[in-house]
């Protein structure tokens, strides 16, 4: 347990329990931090959103590479969510005053945005390298809001389980907010579609693999959950 609220407090990333050839790219023992941008859009206006900025993604990713971009299509509806990976909070910060620089970026998108939020995450030991690759159709990004203090035992109990997990589909992120909403747990899950989605959880549950067990009841204050569709550009698909 110390080690883990040790790295957890360094935004390093531990080695990762044996999850089996399907996991093989599994994320490495180096610092990362991912910063989870959502923005709230208009309605109507996602098309035109997406289309202006993997227009002017390529000027942006000479300074840092994107990791994933989706929109949402059940749940909280016009959103957008693009994630960035950094090695560290100073080179977030450097990119980010360099990207002011760029000509053609920001995109020009503005018009259309309601609402913006940033939260930066840190992986957990056993999350995926977030690296361009083809997952599904479908994601699902989940967020839960624990009681303070409850991070470390959500990592130990996931760290046992989750390799039976993965079996069924793929994760393509688990981590803890480090900044914007505290004490926040996000993951993040693959399917081909909508019906295979159903089915693995039914599976999951009905076989006892998922979700993990053990932890005090109330842990848990929120759950939210967004199914969201990768854009054309977005690396991970």
């Amino acid at each position: 347990m110390m080690r883990i609220v040790g790295a957890l407090r360094r935004g390093t990333m531990l080695s990762e329990p044996n999850l089996g050839s399907s996991a093989a790219d599994t994320a490495s023992e180096k610092s990362m931090i991912v910063e989870m941008r959502t923005y709230t859009l208009q309605p109507g206006t996602v098309g035109q959103f997406e289309e202006r900025f993997g227009a002017a993604l390529a000027v942006r990713a000479k300074l840092s590479p994107l990791a994933a971009f989706w929109h949402t299509e059940v749940g909280p509806l016009n959103r957008v969510i693009h994630v960035w990976p950094y090695k560290d909070f100073e080179e977030r910060t450097r990119v980010r005053a360099e990207s002011q620089k760029l000509q053609g970026w920001p995109p020009n998108t503005r018009e259309f945005v309601v609402e913006q939020k940033s939260e930066v995450f840190l992986p957990a030991p056993f999350s995926p390298k977030l690296e361009p690759r083809q997952l599904g159709g479908l994601y699902e990004i989940r967020l839960y809001t624990l009681k303070p203090g409850g991070i470390p035992g959500v990592i130990d109990r996931w760290s046992t389980a989750i390799a039976d997990r993965v079996k069924l589909s793929p994760l393509a992120f688990a981590g803890h907010s480090e900044f914007g909403g505290l004490n926040r747990w996000c993951h993040i899950w693959a399917y081909k579609d909508a019906a295979e989605r159903f089915a693995v959880r039914e599976k999951a549950r009905k076989e006892g693999i998922w979700p993990p067990k053990g932890g005090q009841p109330g842990q848990t204050l929120v759950q939210e959950n967004m199914l969201v569709v990768p854009a054309a550009f977005s690396p991970l698909h």
